[in-house]
């Protein structure tokens, strides 16, 4: 998958990713050779991934006739066009968050630099694709793409999070965003955010129940300040919400509301003076 994510990232940001030598007069000639390339590599892993999901359900064989793999090559064939007919609007939502990122960072210099060395535009350009791949049946390839972002990054986005234009996550580190959570536009969250689960239904055998709402929804023009822990798929932030630093939530905010905790005690001491040992003298 590595050379599906490292095309990917050539195709969305051309010359910043692979070739770099690129103008306004070869730029397109450029990405129309990168397509194909792409489309190869991708065809190839969705047929792989869809021939091992049906062989662990039982419905392929790997040793059997080759008929049993055509309707397998077809649906990958199908599915790698239908990702391909969406990278125009993929590129534009990237556009979008490369943008949000430089306007919400007063740090930031240029876009250029927002695309070469910010972490959260890495995870948010690689779950783009990867929720793709989610949401056209293919679950493996997109948990293994958010894994590579992961472990790059440190930001941990689940491919089934929907999250919505002009994403900003600034400096990145620990955010944990849940399969089920949902986020709107222009939403800013910093390092150490948490939008997880409240708890686990179980069934009557005690297992856990897969496939319910469990994570927060998060409305447009929300900023939630880092570490905070945002739990619960019946937890709504509303819209233009500020969720302060730190704070543990469980419960739905009202749009327009600030949530900060209270301010802690704080204790200061007068250090005591540094005692030296006179000249001649040793301490072991």
């Amino acid at each position: 998958m590595e050379g599906v994510i490292q095309q990917w990232l050539e195709v969305a940001y051309p010359g910043y990713f692979g070739r770099q030598n690129l103008s306004h007069t070869n730029i397109r000639y450029h990405v129309g050779e990168l397509l194909p390339q792409l489309a190869q590599k991708l065809y190839f892993q969705i047929f792989r991934a869809l021939c091992y999901e049906n062989e662990i359900e039982g419905r392929y064989d790997p040793l059997g006739d080759s008929e049993q793999a055509a309707p397998l090559d077809r649906r990958a064939r199908e599915l790698t066009m239908s990702l391909l007919e969406r990278i125009p609007d993929l590129r534009a939502m990237l556009a979008l968050d490369v943008q949000a990122a430089y306007d919400g960072d007063p740090a930031a210099s240029h876009t250029d630099e927002v695309i070469l060395s910010y972490p959260g535009l890495l995870a948010i350009s690689i779950h783009r694709f990867a929720h793709e791949l989610w949401t056209s049946d293919v679950p493996l390839l997109a948990r293994m793409m958010n894994e590579w972002a992961h472990q790059r990054c440190g930001i941990d986005i689940h491919p089934g999070a929907r999250i919505g234009r002009s994403f900003f996550i600034d400096h990145g580190s620990g955010v944990v965003i849940g399969e089920t959570t949902e986020i709107g536009d222009n939403v800013k969250v910093y390092q150490g955010v948490t939008l997880g689960a409240l708890s686990f239904l179980k069934d009557e055998r005690g297992r856990m129940v897969k496939g319910y709402k469990r994570h927060p929804t998060v409305r447009d023009n929300v900023t939630i300040y880092a570490n905070a822990i945002i739990l619960g798929g019946d937890t709504v932030l509303g819209e233009g919400c500020t969720i302060g630093g730190s704070v543990f939530l469980t419960s739905s905010v009202p749009a327009g509301c600030t949530v900060t905790n209270r301010p802690p005690e704080l204790t200061v001491r007068q250090s005591r003076p540094t005692q030296t040992a006179a000249p001649g003298e040793y301490h072991i």
